[in-house]
């Protein structure tokens, strides 16, 4: 089959499926090694970036979506979405992003790390697929466990969850708190070190 003819094929169906279409799934469908398609895609991909065109094909977790470039998002959203556009709350935030660092997180946990009720949260944030149940962890009373979503990669423009920024190291103190000195005076003397070069 030509190779342009490959292309069009993969990008009809990204762009059809309206969802993360795996390597295995497009070698399966095109009888194709996965190593020639995936070339294939990165062809396509560099393709997107070097033409001025509106769409762009994304990675997420070894499979690959169709998207409206993000620099085009104003131009879209007041004609393909009249809603108002979707808010977390600031509690929702946090338990998202306590659920991005900790992988398999209990909701008794996420609410120690907070120290407040988290159900609502919880809630929305399975409402808007960002969040998934990961499974009942072998505790006593057998409490389900959560992990992020390939919704909220894809949303939040990532590739894998390794790709998350680092946080800060910091230590504990005997009361199992934080020691907030330490943080701002490591990030003092970073920026010391910085206009001292």
């Amino acid at each position: 089959m030509d190779r342009e003819k490959i292309k069009g094929i993969i990008e009809a169906i990204l762009f059809a499926s309206g969802k993360i279409v795996t390597l295995n799934e497009l070698s399966l469908n095109l009888e194709l090694e996965k190593t020639e398609i995936s070339k294939i895609i990165e062809e396509m991909i560099e393709d997107c970036k070097n033409e001025n065109r509106g769409i762009e094909i994304v990675c997420v977790n070894n499979g690959y979506t169709m998207s409206s470039k993000k620099e085009y998002h104003e131009y879209l959203y007041p004609i393909i979405d009249k809603r108002a556009k979707p808010s977390l709350s600031q509690a929702a935030l946090e338990v998202l992003a306590i659920i991005a660092y900790n992988p398999k997180i209990t909701r008794a946990e996420i609410e120690n790390i907070r120290g407040v009720s988290s159900d609502a949260s919880l809630y929305r944030l399975l409402e808007h697929n960002l969040i998934e149940e990961a499974g009942k962890l072998n505790l006593p009373g057998k409490p389900m466990a959560y992990k992020i979503t390939e919704e909220f990669l894809k949303k939040f423009g990532l590739n894998t969850i390794e790709d998350l920024p680092k946080l800060p190291k910091y230590k504990v103190d005997e009361n199992q708190q934080i020691v907030i000195d330490d943080i701002i005076i490591d990030k003092e003397n970073k920026e010391n070190l910085k206009e001292g070069e």
